[in-house]
């Protein structure tokens, strides 16, 4: 089956107060020509569930969100997401923060069609405090141990960037980590995935190791090349993160006039295509 679509056809799949699912981390390998198409979009109070990078900043900058579950929101080489922290400080997002390992936890339970996964982490630290509805559950063994109960995040579409990608939805990781990309598949009703380069399936098994195969066609809806895709995260080993742009757009959160003109520039665009001649024009 050919799955190739477009980040319009995906981003048409959404609608309002929908909860989607964004890959990567932080400031890595993020699938940005969907969060882009999402800008240009008019959908609007979504639950974004992600390990945060500009994916969030961006889109609580454009009042996309309305609740944020995460276990951090960060640019990597700058700590904290400058435009997340604004939204966050003005509260104009409810905001789920989660340790990172529930997060992972909560993706998996959904991903095994679970209800809830026992898990140790979030214990004896504030995440129990400000999360007022996660619940404790006792061991039925001889231990008696008390854990967090983390529910299964059930997520409605999840957005994912691969380096290389086949037509029937095969997915491969080429950078040093898998993230959590899979778990998010898993979690969710539909599935896309941007890849960088859509190749024969037979060419993929040449390019990295079995394991950095970690999307399989079953998990994937549509498939949707986008070189330069990641941008301005990295996408190692076929870009590195553009962090001097990175650096431009963190600096708009304190300043508008320089906000409105990297909107003007960047965002206020029709097509990813205008958006990637911006960027080689910059």
């Amino acid at each position: 089956m050919d799955k190739r679509t477009t980040e319009q056809e995906a981003v048409a799949e959404l609608r309002d107060g929908m909860t989607i699912g964004i890959g990567g981390w932080g400031s890595r390998r993020k699938p940005m020509s969907i969060v882009r198409e999402i800008l240009r979009s008019s959908v609007k109070d979504l639950t974004v569930v992600t390990y945060g990078g500009p994916d969030v900043g961006l889109l609580c900058n454009a009042g996309k969100v309305k609740k944020l579950t995460y276990g951090f929101v960060s640019l990597d080489s700058i700590a904290l997401e400058p435009h997340f922290r604004k939204a966050r400080q003005a509260g104009a997002i409810e905001a789920a923060e989660l340790d990172e390992g529930m997060l992972q936890w909560g993706l998996l339970a959904a991903s095994h069609k679970l209800p809830f996964l026992p898990t140790r982490s979030g214990l004896g630290s504030d995440v129990m405090k400000i999360n007022p509805d996660l619940k404790l559950v006792k061991s039925p063994y001889d231990d008696g141990e008390e854990l967090v109960a983390m529910p299964a995040i059930e997520l409605d579409v999840a957005f994912i960037h691969m380096n290389r990608g086949d037509i029937r939805g095969n997915g491969q990781y080429l950078g040093p980590d898998p993230y959590f990309d899979d778990m998010y598949c898993r979690a969710a009703k539909k599935r896309f995935m941007t890849v960088e380069k859509i190749m024969e399936t037979s060419e993929m098994a040449g390019a990295g190791p079995l394991q950095s195969r970690i999307i399989n066609r079953t998990m994937v809806d549509g498939v949707i090349e986008a070189p330069n895709g990641a941008h301005f995260t990295e996408c190692m080993p076929d870009y590195g993160r553009d962090e001097a742009f990175q650096k431009a757009y963190a600096a708009t959160a304190k300043d508008e006039e320089a906000w409105l003109e990297f909107k003007k520039t960047y965002l206020d665009l029709d097509t990813e295509t205008e958006y990637q001649e911006a960027v080689r024009n910059q």
